[in-house]
């Protein structure tokens, strides 16, 4: 089946040809959107930073919980207006494990020491999805 443009007498696959619109580009445009458990996942991770004890660390400054997560939040709220993020795990490599603006990698410092962002809140969503 065929669509017509407007008035004109050309097929739409005629004009995406002769504009240089490509169907490729359209379709991936359209992603699907967060399922409810991942949202509660992501959820899940924004809690447990907000309340762990451990400093944030961001282009080598501390933060608390409570501003790590708010931070991590306008992140998210970003990707996810691209239609970016549909797993727990795209969260964590695309909002929670480097800068944006250095490339620097997060970190977090714990009593128990430090170590990489991306390896603490894999290790919780792993503990999360155990106990659900």
């Amino acid at each position: 089946m065929c669509m017509w443009i407007g008035a004109a007498t050309r097929p739409i696959s005629q004009f995406m040809m002769a504009t240089g619109i490509s169907l490729i580009a359209i379709v991936t445009n359209v992603q699907a959107q967060a399922t409810p458990q991942t949202t509660q996942e992501i959820k899940g991770l924004l809690d447990f930073v907000e309340h762990s004890e451990c400093q944030f660390v961001r282009n080598g400054d501390e933060f608390s919980g409570p501003r790590a997560r708010a931070h991590l939040e306008k992140k998210l709220n970003y990707l996810e207006g691209k239609n970016m993020v549909n797993s727990a795990e795209d969260f964590i490599d695309l909002a929670a494990t480097r800068s944006s603006m250095s490339g620097r990698a997060y970190e977090v410092r714990c009593p128990e020491g430090a170590q990489p962002a991306r390896t603490w809140l894999k290790r919780e969503l792993q503990r999360q999805r155990q106990l659900h």
